[in-house]
């Protein structure tokens, strides 16, 4: 039981040690203080307001006959069901169904409006939480821009919503949630007219500003360095960019170019890091269907007049790039090949809650298909399943004594964290070398470091994987997309791709090789069934030599 608890509290202090104290104080001063009552009083949209064309991307959740469908769940609409999963009662919250690409009718657009009015009073229940709150905010103002017949309660409950966010801004949360909070209460401001839009216009961009120069690194990536995040901020920073460029308030207008410079940054950074199928690798907390793919970026971009040119690459050739701030690699291969690896740090310090213990981890395409995958994210909450997908044993990585590089726990929470190291990066003469490093398993008996080496000529890919130390058990991964089939003869392992093409795998150095059932997880809710190659270290040194 002393150990139990020791490990416990262990946990908890390094958890704990890299919070801000802003963080601290706020879910503290939140524990005691509650929103405030809020008197509407004649709210009406500004004539200074503006948004140009906004093109959409997401399918509308909610059916003709009045259901929501998520996850695989389809039910009707019922706002705070205690039998339903927390993060379908969000996306039910969100009324992303009021900016969707098939667009339901406006009679169900207004009716859903009309209920989610009446049934939520504040500020009980997910409904009035401040992150639900910033989403719906500017869904509801999105569809409210081009109305002639905009009723009172509409922006009255427009008003109250931005109050009630204005009292809970998520500094305790920082991260996306923060952000998404500024540009709720900006957007908010400028498109109301009435008491208390100054202040939320403000504070929007005051927020805005800070958050806007710390999440966007220097190599366009956000900080959270979750591709499917990183895609969502994009798009969010494509909005403030339309809303600078049609709303009449010279703090916008002095923050355009500025604005423009991390859309194009971001979108630099986002194609390199596609699959060449076009969406995005399934490092960290990433899945396809929550957040807008490239192309769709891409348009928004060029309605905004900042897409960049297009990337100049040889084709057929071995060439490859590093992304140092954001810790990722892309190695070009060839016969429509792309290896993508990460040697990302646990990030934010502050607010890891995306992240996996997936470091030194990979993926692969090649002949425009999907080889080699990440377990992807199906689901979030506290439970075991979520728990597994953040694991080290999750990703195409190596597992030390059935441990998890970084400690991730409780759902969003990370303990001790390994610390990448990025050792080499060539690109010469059509051949590509990537070395790095981590000590997420120094804190083991045997004190153990992991290096990872990706060598990569024309129709080959080498992993050299060295681990020092003493150690019981080494496991190197690799999960095959499922719609690739794995043939096993003795210590060699092939890769038949539906498409056409087929993969060799060879190991040297292993002890045993074994081919064993799994599950991918490209999107909320879904689980596929796959299969996971899984190569035992013999020795400190494994060899892995892929070709094609």
């Amino acid at each position: 039981m002393g150990d139990v608890l020791m490990s416990r509290f262990l946990k908890l202090y390094h958890t704990v040690k890299t919070l801000r104290l802003k963080q601290i104080v706020y879910r503290i001063y939140y524990r005691f203080v509650k929103v405030g009552p809020f008197v509407v009083s004649g709210y009406k949209k500004s004539t200074s307001f503006g948004l140009g064309q906004i093109p959409a991307w997401s399918a509308s959740r909610l059916t003709s006959d009045k259901q929501f469908e998520f996850m695989g769940i389809k039910q009707p609409v019922q706002w705070n069901s205690s039998t339903l999963p927390k993060i379908w009662l969000y996306n039910l919250h969100y009324l992303d169904c009021l900016t969707s690409v098939d667009v339901t009718s406006d009679a169900l657009d207004s009716y859903i409006v009309n209920r989610w009015i009446e049934e939520n009073p504040p500020y009980s229940g997910c409904a009035w939480e401040p992150y639900t709150l910033s989403l719906r905010i500017v869904n509801l103002l999105k569809w409210f821009r081009g109305r002639s017949d905009l009723k009172q309660d509409w922006l009255d409950s427009l008003a109250l919503q931005t109050f009630a966010l204005s009292k809970q801004v998520e500094y305790h949360i920082l991260a996306n949630h923060l952000f998404v909070n500024g540009k709720a209460l900006l957007m908010a401001g400028c498109f109301l007219d009435g008491l208390h839009v100054e202040y939320w216009r403000h504070l929007g961009l005051k927020i805005l500003d800070r958050e806007i120069d710390e999440q966007f690194l220097s190599d366009g990536a956000h900080y959270e360095l979750s591709p499917m995040y990183h895609a969502s901020l994009i798009w969010d920073m494509c909005d403030l960019v339309n809303l600078a460029a049609h709303t009449r308030w010279a703090p916008l207008a002095e923050r355009l170019e500025k604005w423009k410079a991390v859309v194009r940054q971001g979108i630099i950074w986002l194609r390199d890091i596609q699959h060449p199928d076009g969406d995005i690798p399934f490092f960290n907390d990433s899945a396809f269907g929550i957040a807008p793919r490239l192309r769709d970026i891409e348009a928004y971009a060029q309605l905004l007049g900042c897409l960049p040119p297009p990337m100049q690459f040889v084709a057929g050739g071995v060439a490859a790039r590093c992304y140092k701030d954001s810790g990722y690699g892309v190695i070009d291969l060839d016969e429509g090949g792309k290896a993508l690896m990460s040697f990302a740090q646990i990030a934010p310090d502050y607010q890891p809650g995306h992240a996996h213990a997936d470091t030194l981890s990979f993926e692969l395409s090649l002949f425009g298909q999907r080889v080699f995958v990440n377990s992807g994210t199906s689901r979030y909450g506290e439970d075991r399943e979520r728990h597994r997908q953040r694991s080290t044993a999750a990703h195409n990585t190596v597992e030390v004594n059935g441990e998890n590089s970084s400690e991730v726990w409780a759902g969003f929470r990370v303990a001790r964290r390994a610390r990448a190291e990025l050792e080499a990066f060539e690109s010469v003469d059509d051949s590509a070398r990537i070395a790095c490093n981590h000590d997420g398993y120094i804190r083991l008996r045997g004190r153990n470091m992991h290096r990872r080496e990706w060598r990569a000529t024309a129709g080959e890919l080498q992993i050299i994987d060295s681990i020092t130390g003493a150690f019981d058990c080494a496991l190197s991964r690799f999960f095959v997309h499922p719609d690739a089939t794995v043939l096993r003869d003795g210590r060699n392992v092939s890769v038949v791709l539906p498409l056409g093409g087929v993969v060799h795998v060879c190991f040297r150095g292993a002890v045993n090789i074994n081919v064993v059932d799994s599950t991918w997880h490209p999107e909320f809710g879904k689980s596929i069934p796959n299969q996971c190659i899984i190569a035992e270290l013999s020795s400190e040194i494994l060899m892995t030599t892929i070709t094609w």
